[in-house]
């Protein structure tokens, strides 16, 4: 596995996995659709602002989803999201938020990263608290799917937790 900076070249994969994985858009909360036109203007925008850190997870040469950091510089934190299409299981994710952590907290001096996950992704609740996320809160019934309402989880790590 390896993580390497989001290129143009990973737009028709990531359209491909998107439009084919309703697991994952369930686990992130995508209820629309994007062409390779909409992937490859992300892709441009992400290169393009220094307070995005997009990193893809590929595996020999194959993508497999990625890391974001959002960059609020003004108070040293960030939101943070992780998307998979594949690699389950693997310790993929844990390595690529591994990652963006230290480049935030050691690279970027940032003092917070946060992020959302619904109350119904036990796996990544796991990994979130593992790698020393707390719990901060919830949105109560943030995300309608399928005809039910389901809580988002707030949680934050900060550069003083002793992770």
């Amino acid at each position: 596995m390896e993580l390497v900076p989001l290129r143009p070249e990973f737009a028709a994969e990531m359209a491909a996995a998107g439009a084919n994985d309703d697991e994952v858009n369930r686990l992130t909360g995508t209820h629309g659709t994007f062409t390779l036109e909409d992937y490859e203007a992300y892709i441009e925008r992400t290169l393009n602002d220094p307070n995005r850190y997009t990193r893809a997870i590929t595996e020999d040469g194959k993508f497999l989803g990625e890391v974001v950091l959002t960059i609020n510089p003004h108070n040293r934190s960030a939101g943070m999201r992780i998307a998979l299409w594949g690699g389950f299981g693997k310790g993929y994710g844990s390595i690529a938020i591994r990652h963006v952590l230290d480049h935030a907290f050691n690279e970027r001096d940032l003092h917070r990263v946060d992020l959302e996950v619904y109350d119904f992704n036990d796996r990544a609740i796991h990994v979130y608290k593992k790698l020393g996320f707390r719990e901060e809160g919830r949105l109560r019934d943030a995300l309608l799917w399928d005809g039910v309402f389901h809580d988002a989880i707030v949680m934050s790590i900060l550069s003083t937790d002793n992770i």
